[in-house]
């Protein structure tokens, strides 16, 4: 079931079927360095990522992260969706793109699309986003959507600063 579709995107939920994709992904250097490992290295432990994080987000909050595919070819080329976490008062907007298919807009795409959907469907008034300040590639996509860099926060005692932004819907 397609969640959101876009002139070029279509999202939908992330399902144990794409498990090849999320260990694609997941293991990507640029992800690890700029959001972090996953562990996920076999489809038994994408199974598990799905079902524990995308899967159990639908089931609580309604929403999560979703799978994004190229309508032209039906290639996924990247997740863009809504993330609850405990740490942070506002729903988060997160997504991550292979590096093959950055520069050509999908990450601004398909993040305006979930943009809208958060506010029309969910009926959220505010939305954050959580970046590391090294990652100016994604701080890039963040602005032209209209989001505002506010604070530094940590997710955990453990964690990295990271750079708080948000937007009013």
């Amino acid at each position: 079931m397609n969640l959101l579709e876009t002139e070029r995107l279509i999202h939908r939920r992330l399902s144990n079927n794409d498990a090849e994709f999320l260990i694609e992904l997941l293991n990507d250097p640029a992800f690890i360095q700029n959001i972090g490992d996953r562990g996920v290295r076999t489809v038994e432990d994408a199974h598990v990522y799905v079902q524990n994080g995308p899967a159990a987000s639908y089931a609580k909050n309604g929403f999560g992260l979703n799978l994004v595919i190229l309508k032209s070819s039906g290639e996924s080329i990247g997740i863009c969706g809504l993330i609850k976490r405990d740490a942070l008062d506002d729903v988060d907007i997160g997504y991550a793109f292979l590096p093959r298919h950055w520069s050509k807009g999908y990450a601004v795409e398909s993040t305006l699309a979930v943009k809208e959907y958060a506010r029309d469907v969910i009926g959220l008034k505010r939305l954050a986003a959580i970046v590391d300040p090294a990652n100016a590639r994604s701080i890039r996509v963040l602005e032209k959507i209209g989001f505002v860099y506010e604070k530094m926060v940590r997710l955990s005692k453990n964690d990295i600063d990271l750079k708080l932004f948000a937007c009013i819907l």
